[in-house]
C-alpha cells in the first residue's frame, strides 16, 4: 500500500482522503477499511470508477427514511463518479431473504416482483440519479444454472458456516424449521457479486452475513474480493425500534411536506446527530459543526430539529416546499394558529354527538377509550379551544374544526338537505 500511495500526486492523495472521509461518515463497519482505501487509490491511478453493489429483493416497495440510509451512501459514491450496480432480486425474491425472520418468508410471484421493482425505481429517483444506475436482474445468470452448477456452488461453503447466521441459530434453538431452499439465499447473493465483479457492497448491519458471502464466493472463484460497507439501522420516531411502517414510527419519502416536517419535530433529541449523519446531504464537516454546536449549547435542540425537518423536506420536495413547511409549523404549532389547508369531511349525521363518538366517527382516533385518554392528556381541540371533559356533547355546525394532537385536523361540512 505504501508503494502505491507513493505513486500519487499530492492532489490525488488529498482526493483519496476526501473520499474516505465521506464514505466513512455514519458507517457502522467497513470490512476491511484498508482494502477500501486501496481500491480508491487504484481507481484514481487507473482513472477507473469502482463498482458499488446494492441488492434488493423487492418485497415491500414503500420507501421511508430508514431505507435512505444506504441510498444516501450510494449517492455519495455516485457523485464521485463511481458506478452504482442496483441488483433486483427477481430470482432470489421468489425464495425470500430469511434474514431476521423466525419463519420462512413468503415467496413472491413474477408479477409482484416486477410491480415492486418499478415502485422502488420511482422512489429511489428522489435520492440517486437512476439514469446513471446499472440495473441488473439476477435471474439473468441464476436462472441459467443447471443442477450440477448449483451443486458446485454449494460445495464452496460449509453447512457450519451457514449455520453461523443468527436467525438460523435462533430457529434451531427454538425448534423452528429451516427449509433447505433458505440456505441457498446467501449463496445466490454471493454469486451476484461474482458475476458483476463488484468492488464494494452496501447494506445495513442486518445484511452482515449476506454481504460477507460476496467476499467469500469472489475469493472461491478467483476474483478480487469486495469491501463490505455496513450502515447502522435507523431508529424510528419512538427512539427505540428500527424505523418501520408496521411500527408506525416512520417518515415516508412520499409524504407531504407538512407531514414530513411535523414528524421530524418529534424525533428524540438524543437521535438528532444520528439522523444528520445518516439521512441528510450535509458534508462531514457540516455535520461535525452541528454536533459541536449541540454539545456546547450554541445550537438549541429545537433549532437543530427545525433545521433537520427543513432539510428532509428540501431533499424530497425542494427549497420552496421546505420554507412553506417550516412557516406552517411555526404558524400552527408555535403560534397555535390553524393550518392553511384542512381536510374537509362532509358530516351526514344529525343532532348533537358525544365528543368521543365524533372522534371515532371521523377516524381521528381508533376507539372511545383512546379518545378519552387523548382528551385527558389535553390533546383535543374544537375550534382552537382545548377540550377537558371527555363527556362533552358537541353541537355540529358547518365549518367546525376538530384537532387531535399536533398534526391531525378535520373541518366539518354539514350535508345539504
Amino acid at each position: 500500500m505504501k508503494q502505491i500511495m507513493e505513486q500519487l500526486t499530492n492532489d490525488q492523495k488529498i482526493e483519496v482522503n476526501r473520499q474516505m472521509r465521506i464514505y466513512s461518515q455514519g458507517v457502522k463497519e467497513i470490512i476491511p477499511t484498508e482494502e477500501l482505501e486501496n481500491k480508491l487509490v487504484k481507481s484514481i491511478l487507473e482513472n477507473k470508477p469502482l463498482k458499488i453493489k446494492l441488492g434488493l429483493d423487492p418485497s415491500a416497495p414503500d420507501v421511508h427514511l430508514g431505507h435512505t440510509v444506504v441510498l444516501n451512501k450510494m449517492r455519495q459514491f455516485q457523485e464521485n463518479g463511481h458506478i452504482i450496480q442496483l441488483i433486483i432480486g427477481d430470482f432470489t425474491g421468489k425464495i425470500g431473504d430469511p434474514t431476521g425472520k423466525s419463519v420462512a418468508r413468503k415467496q413472491l410471484t413474477d408479477e409482484e416482483v416486477k410491480h415492486n421493482a418499478n415502485t422502488y425505481f420511482e422512489q429511489f429517483a428522489k435520492v440517486i440519479d437512476m439514469e446513471k444506475v446499472e440495473l441488473h436482474y439476477n435471474s439473468k445468470w441464476l436462472s441459467k444454472l443447471n443442477f450440477e452448477d448449483v451443486i458446485q456452488l454449494a460445495g464452496k461453503i460449509t453447512v457450519a458456516r451457514l449455520l453461523e447466521r443468527d436467525d438460523f441459530e435462533e430457529r434451531i434453538a427454538f425448534g423452528k424449521p429451516i427449509s433447505l431452499h433458505e440456505f441457498f439465499y446467501p449463496l445466490m447473493q454471493g454469486y451476484d457479486s461474482v458475476q458483476l465483479e463488484c468492488d464494494i457492497e452496501l447494506g445495513g448491519t442486518d445484511q452482515y452475513f449476506n454481504i460477507l458471502m460476496g467476499r467469500h464466493f469472489q475469493e472461491k472463484f478467483g476474483k478480487e474480493k469486495q469491501v463490505a460497507l455496513l450502515m447502522p439501522l435507523l431508529e424510528g420516531l419512538d427512539g427505540v425500534e428500527k424505523m418501520s411502517k408496521s411500527k408506525k414510527n416512520y417518515i415516508g419519502i412520499d409524504e407531504s411536506p407538512n407531514e414530513m416536517y411535523g414528524k421530524a419535530m418529534s424525533i428524540p433529541d438524543e437521535l438528532m446527530s444520528k439522523y444528520f449523519d445518516l439521512i441528510t446531504d450535509f458534508t462531514p464537516e457540516q455535520i461535525q459543526t452541528i454536533k459541536e454546536q449541540l454539545e456546547t449549547a450554541e445550537l438549541h435542540p429545537r433549532d437543530a430539529k427545525m433545521l433537520l425537518g427543513k432539510t428532509i423536506v428540501r431533499m424530497y420536495h425542494g427549497e420552496v416546499a421546505a420554507e412553506q413547511a417550516e412557516q406552517n409549523f411555526i404558524s400552527v404549532f408555535q403560534k397555535k394558529a390553524m393550518p392553511d389547508e384542512i381536510p374537509v369531511v362532509e358530516w351526514k349525521g344529525e343532532g348533537d354527538i358525544p365528543i368521543t363518538d365524533l372522534l371515532v366517527e371521523l377516524n381521528m382516533l381508533s376507539s372511545k377509550s383512546e379518545a378519552r385518554r387523548m382528551i385527558d392528556n389535553r390533546g383535543v381541540r374544537v375550534n382552537g379551544e382545548q377540550i377537558e371533559n371527555s363527556q362533552l356533547i358537541i353541537h355540529i355546525t358547518d365549518g367546525l374544526v376538530i384537532q387531535v394532537g399536533k398534526r391531525k385536523f378535520v373541518q366539518l361540512k354539514q350535508k345539504q338537505r
